[in-house]
């Protein structure tokens, strides 16, 4: 659980921007939103292929980029 105490003066809004910040380090609102439905076997098996596809580029293109 994430926790964020306010600080002496500090606004209401600086406060909420940095729980959002926390939250997103800490990656729960994407697990929340992957909770959110099911999702098929096939549908979660082509997804993370798609995901490793892009992954395997973006690292050709790194690589490619260091050789020049």
């Amino acid at each position: 659980m994430s926790l964020v105490i306010s600080r002496q003066g500090e606004s209401f809004e600086i406060t909420l921007k940095r729980f959002k910040k926390k939250i997103e380090r800490a990656a729960i609102l994407s697990e929340i939103k992957k909770h959110q439905r099911y999702e098929k076997p096939s549908v979660e098996k082509r997804r993370k292929e798609n995901a490793a596809k892009r992954k395997i580029v973006k690292n050709a293109r790194k690589m490619a980029k260091f050789m020049k």
